[in-house]
Protein backbone atom coordinates (compact mmCIF):
# COMPACT_ATOMS: atom_id res chain seq x y z
CA UNK A 1 0.00 0.00 0.00
CA UNK A 2 1.58 3.49 -0.61
CA UNK A 3 1.89 6.23 1.70
CA UNK A 4 -1.91 7.69 1.74
CA UNK A 5 -3.44 4.59 1.94
CA UNK A 6 -1.39 3.60 4.74
CA UNK A 7 -2.12 7.31 6.67
CA UNK A 8 -6.15 6.70 6.04
CA UNK A 9 -6.22 3.15 7.38
CA UNK A 10 -3.82 4.50 10.41
CA UNK A 11 -5.26 7.98 11.25
CA UNK A 12 -1.86 9.12 10.71
CA UNK A 13 -0.16 12.00 8.64
CA UNK A 14 1.99 11.33 5.95
CA UNK A 15 4.14 13.53 7.65
CA UNK A 16 4.29 11.57 10.12
CA UNK A 17 4.89 8.33 8.83
CA UNK A 18 8.05 9.55 6.43
CA UNK A 19 9.34 10.44 10.39
CA UNK A 20 8.36 6.87 11.43
CA UNK A 21 10.42 5.62 8.68
CA UNK A 22 13.33 8.05 9.24
CA UNK A 23 13.47 7.14 12.74
CA UNK A 24 13.87 2.93 11.74
CA UNK A 25 10.22 2.48 13.20
CA UNK A 26 8.66 1.51 9.76
CA UNK A 27 10.18 0.30 6.51
CA UNK A 28 8.83 0.67 2.89
CA UNK A 29 10.08 -0.10 -0.43
CA UNK A 30 10.69 2.06 -2.44
CA UNK A 31 8.98 1.64 -6.53
CA UNK A 32 10.79 2.53 -9.96
CA UNK A 33 9.10 5.97 -9.36
CA UNK A 34 10.19 6.64 -6.01
CA UNK A 35 6.78 5.82 -4.57
CA UNK A 36 6.82 4.38 -0.84
CA UNK A 37 5.13 0.56 -0.59
CA UNK A 38 4.54 -0.73 2.44
CA UNK A 39 3.27 -4.05 3.58
CA UNK A 40 -0.08 -4.82 4.93
CA UNK A 41 1.62 -5.42 8.54
CA UNK A 42 2.44 -1.85 8.47
CA UNK A 43 -1.19 -1.09 9.88
CA UNK A 44 -0.61 -3.21 12.69
CA UNK A 45 2.95 -1.80 13.57
CA UNK A 46 1.92 2.20 12.95
CA UNK A 47 -1.09 1.87 15.63
CA UNK A 48 1.61 0.14 18.16
CA UNK A 49 3.81 3.12 17.39
CA UNK A 50 1.48 5.29 17.77
CA UNK A 51 0.17 3.94 20.86
CA UNK A 52 3.52 3.85 22.35
CA UNK A 53 4.35 7.27 21.67
CA UNK A 54 1.10 8.54 22.86
CA UNK A 55 2.16 7.18 26.19
CA UNK A 56 5.16 9.39 26.21
CA UNK A 57 8.03 6.82 25.13
CA UNK A 58 10.49 8.25 22.69
CA UNK A 59 10.98 6.91 19.12
CA UNK A 60 14.43 6.20 20.43
CA UNK A 61 12.67 4.07 23.00
CA UNK A 62 10.10 2.48 20.88
CA UNK A 63 12.95 1.76 17.77
CA UNK A 64 14.75 -0.47 20.89
CA UNK A 65 11.50 -1.94 21.96
CA UNK A 66 9.87 -3.26 18.65
CA UNK A 67 12.49 -5.93 17.80
CA UNK A 68 11.72 -7.25 21.01
CA UNK A 69 8.26 -7.56 20.11
CA UNK A 70 8.57 -9.94 17.48
CA UNK A 71 11.77 -11.89 18.75
CA UNK A 72 11.92 -12.24 22.52
CA UNK A 73 15.62 -14.16 22.06
CA UNK A 74 16.78 -10.11 21.54
CA UNK A 75 15.58 -9.31 24.68
CA UNK A 76 18.45 -7.96 27.45
CA UNK A 77 18.40 -7.48 31.13
CA UNK A 78 19.03 -3.69 30.60
CA UNK A 79 15.99 -3.48 27.95
CA UNK A 80 14.10 -4.64 30.73
CA UNK A 81 15.04 -2.33 33.37
CA UNK A 82 14.50 0.84 30.64
CA UNK A 83 11.32 -0.87 30.20
CA UNK A 84 9.87 -1.25 33.86
CA UNK A 85 10.92 2.53 34.26
CA UNK A 86 8.48 3.33 31.34
CA UNK A 87 6.15 0.93 32.99
CA UNK A 88 6.28 2.84 36.45
CA UNK A 89 6.31 6.13 34.87
CA UNK A 90 2.97 5.35 32.99
CA UNK A 91 0.99 4.09 35.88
CA UNK A 92 1.78 7.65 37.48
CA UNK A 93 0.34 9.34 35.10
CA UNK A 94 -2.41 6.78 35.30
CA UNK A 95 -2.59 7.62 38.87
CA UNK A 96 -2.67 11.46 38.03
CA UNK A 97 -5.10 11.18 35.75
CA UNK A 98 -7.46 9.51 37.90
CA UNK A 99 -6.50 11.94 40.46
CA UNK A 100 -7.35 14.75 37.75
CA UNK A 101 -10.70 13.05 36.58
CA UNK A 102 -12.18 12.86 40.17
CA UNK A 103 -11.27 16.26 40.36
CA UNK A 104 -13.46 17.10 37.44
CA UNK A 105 -16.11 14.84 38.39
CA UNK A 106 -16.94 16.02 41.53
CA UNK A 107 -16.88 19.90 40.10
CA UNK A 108 -19.51 18.57 37.94
CA UNK A 109 -20.92 16.68 40.85
CA UNK A 110 -21.48 20.24 42.19
CA UNK A 111 -22.95 21.86 39.54
CA UNK A 112 -26.24 19.01 40.21
CA UNK A 113 -26.84 20.39 43.65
Amino acid sequence: MRIGELAVATGASARSLRYYEEQGLISSQRSASGQRHYPPAAVERVRLVRSLLAAGLSSTTINDVLPCIADESIRTPALEARLREELARIDGQIRDLRRTRDTLAAVIADYRV
